[in-house]
């Protein structure tokens, strides 16, 4: 007896040398240069030609390279070159083949040529669609059924290999947009601008038919007019007419090259079921590659030995050097050797380990707040004692970003651009109080919209003239919003006067998709439920996992619809097209979805996509924002302020609400973060010895008593 006492003893105490029991990382971490953080939900697509997901462009990002980036520190945004020599040189010419001065007027300009010079000596991340033979052939490029049975995981395929980018793979890349076994959103919007895609598209669907199921469509042997190789590192592409906005195309992940042969590679029989693809296995020149993609646990980055190198900034803004943004200038990237994504599917839990160290940055949710930011007397957020204590820092921003309801305006009830419908959806949209919401859910962080273009964006207007008059007005000079009556004369006048159809007297019974699921969405659930009521129209709601809910909006089978949008560039085009007609979701896989289609908003948006930004292209913006506000096909919601949190072992970083590919800036102090982890999670011992030593005073009276009884029976 005294020798199992003895063992629990010396196991606790054991515990007290590795100060931490409740690290959720393998041994082998502590002090690693390693960043955590998490994921919701498995990204559905990692393939650059699809992925047009936040939670997507946050991993593939960090792997592929377009020919362009943001300026890290820099403000307004400029772009540079990432793997080019320089910036691209861009020709005008007009319908004779002639070449026109850049301040040619826009509509004299038949086509823009770009050309893009990439830097020679930049490798891909090691990968067996590269690997060679003695022969100098592709070693696993037709592989066999009996090959692929011994074949599950890639640790399976024992030789990579590598090779130089070129500039056939940034082409191949952009025939990629129009292969009908991609299914590209941005399709539609590319095919008005490059230069034969339209036709090429519908030219590799006929191609594409020939072939038997999942076979792989040779796009090396279809010429692109608009993209082409004009030496190694050399290419080029035609635009029609003149699309300003094309350079900021280039520095995002549809842009980024694709080898032919890993895409070949991946279509070969029996390697989609084994989910060897690029939405699972993405390849490219980054400085990280995905090492592993289990979507049930952990998604993780590692340095990509191949990266060719890039050096932090040497130049900023003003008071950027203060801020400590300067002191790693001109020191090689990344610095961060692992990205650890950990799936955390609710905010509490993950709430709970950042405060513990074991997550190193966090957003602030509704549940935080309180305990996280206080606001001061001149009504300034700043950190709690508590978090001042931990050595965190706050970091706020205000996002390139809208949230908002959407209409489907395909369907029978709320959509269209009748009168009736047009009504119904006002009415609605005054009835849904996002000030409210703003303020229960956002903790205040939000900005009420009055359009669709956010704060920081040419064509906002944030003075007291730029407010939305079918939902807000004027009174004693201060914009408020309209009252509940003018909701429900407009809903009367639609035809459901108290809510319920004026011909039948049926309740209206309206239909809410999200993909907001779990205990922390309901609150916000049931409060949505009673926006509605006020108009007394019944509300149901229909919750599904984030990618149910984009196949059920690409099938346009959404009624009413919750969605955001993040700032692909610091354009306003990038929002406007959010409503034009031939970038819709049904049917062109674009990214309206609320498929709104007015000609007059479209033909506006055809004038204005071409324009820089001049008087001329604001009076249009007016223009198109003035018919979306009566066409209501969104309830405009919010324009989000960023708030999070970072550990005192992250090093400072400057907000970029534009950029996606900032991984190689972070830095942090292993060492601290270990030391401080140790500290807030040392175990607390002494409850545990002091029940213990309980339980052996307890017990001491009977085991005597045993052994007092074995003694006599012995004798």
């Amino acid at each position: 007896m005294n020798r199992i006492w003895l063992f629990v003893i010396l196991v606790l105490l054991s515990g007290c040398d590795q100060h931490v029991w409740n690290d959720p990382y393998p041994a082998r971490e502590r002090g690693a240069n390693i960043m955590y953080s998490s994921f919701e939900e498995r990204p559905k697509h990692l393939d650059p030609a699809q992925s047009y997901s936040s939670n997507e462009t946050e991993i593939i990002s960090q792997i592929y390279e377009p020919p362009l980036q943001y300026h890290y520190l820099k403000r307004p945004y400029i772009l540079i070159p990432q793997t080019l020599t320089a910036m691209p040189d861009v020709t005008y010419l007009d319908a004779a083949g002639h070449v026109l001065p850049h301040d040619a007027a826009p509509g004299s300009i038949a086509q823009s040529m770009y050309e893009l010079h990439i830097r020679p000596g930049i490798y891909y991340q090691p990968h067996p669609a590269f690997a060679r033979d003695m022969h100098e052939q592709l070693r696993y490029a037709h592989l066999s059924a009996d090959d692929l049975a011994h074949i599950r995981d890639w640790q399976d395929f024992k030789q990579l290999g590598t090779r130089e980018l070129t500039a056939s793979d940034y082409v191949y890349q952009i025939k990629r947009l129009a292969s009908p076994q991609v299914n590209s959103p941005i399709l539609g919007l590319m095919a008005d601008y490059i230069v034969g895609l339209k036709d090429y598209s519908d030219m590799l669907a006929v191609q594409a038919r020939l072939l038997p199921d999942n076979a792989y469509l040779d796009l090396t042997r279809y010429p692109l007019a608009g993209a082409e190789v004009v030496d190694r590192y050399t290419y080029r592409i035609k635009l029609n007419g003149k699309y300003p906005q094309f350079l900021y195309w280039l520095a995002m992940p549809f842009f980024a090259p694709i080898p032919p042969e890993v895409d070949r590679f991946y279509h070969q029989p029996g390697m989609a079921e084994r989910n060897f693809t690029l939405d699972w296995h993405p390849v490219g020149t980054g400085p990280y590659q995905l090492a592993v993609n289990n979507p049930n646990r952990q998604m993780i980055l590692t340095r990509n030995p191949r990266f060719h190198g890039e050096t932090y900034p040497s130049t900023g803004e003003p008071g950027d050097a203060a801020a400590g943004l300067l002191q790693d200038a001109g020191k090689p990237l990344p610095f961060i050797d692992k990205m650890v994504f950990s799936l955390e599917k609710e905010s509490i839990p993950y709430w709970n380990k950042f405060l513990q160290g074991y997550y190193d940055l966090s957003g602030i949710s509704s549940d935080s707040f309180d305990q996280a930011v206080q606001i001061n007397a001149q009504g300034e957020p700043q950190l709690t004692d508590a978090m001042r204590q931990q050595g965190m820092a706050l970091v706020t921003a205000v996002t390139a970003s809208n949230r908002y309801m959407g209409f489907n305006m395909q369907d029978s009830v709320v959509g269209g651009l009748s009168e009736r419908a047009r009504k119904l959806r006002q009415a609605i949209s005054i009835a849904v109080d996002y000030e409210e919401f703003i303020s229960i859910f956002a903790n205040g962080r939000g900005i009420p919209a009055q359009g669709p273009i956010p704060p920081g964006i040419f064509g906002y207007d944030g003075s007291a003239a730029g407010f939305n008059p079918v939902v807000y007005h004027l009174v004693n000079g201060r914009v408020e919003r309209r009252p509940i009556s003018d909701a429900q004369q407009l809903l009367a006048e639609a035809g459901y006067p108290d809510g319920r159809d004026a011909r039948t007297g049926a309740p209206l019974v309206l239909y809410f998709d999200t993909a907001a699921t779990g205990p922390d969405a309901k609150s916000r659930l049931d409060w949505m439920v009673k926006q509605f009521a006020k108009l007394n129209i019944q509300l149901v709601v229909r919750s599904t996992d984030y990618n149910r809910f984009q196949d059920k909006m690409r099938r346009g089978n959404a009624q009413i619809f919750e969605w955001g949008w993040n700032a692909d560039y610091p354009d306003p085009e990038n929002f406007l097209f959010l409503l034009y007609g031939p970038n819709r979701k049904v049917g062109q896989n674009g990214e309206n979805a609320a498929n709104y289609q007015n000609p007059q908003f479209d033909a506006l948006f055809d004038q204005m996509k071409y324009l820089d930004n001049t008087p001329e292209r604001l009076a249009i913006i007016k223009q198109m924002v003035i018919i979306v506000r009566d066409d209501s096909p969104w309830i405009f919601g919010f324009f989000p302020k960023a708030f999070s949190l970072r550990q005192a072992w992250v090093a400072p970083a400057k907000p970029n609400v534009i950029a996606n590919n900032t991984l190689k800036y972070r830095k942090i102090d292993p060492a601290l973060r270990q030391q401080l982890r140790d500290r807030w999670n040392r175990p607390v011992l002494w409850p545990l010895l002091a029940v213990l030593g309980l339980v052996m005073v307890l017990l001491l009276p009977a085991v005597r008593a045993w052994r007092k009884r074995e003694r006599s029976v012995a004798k």
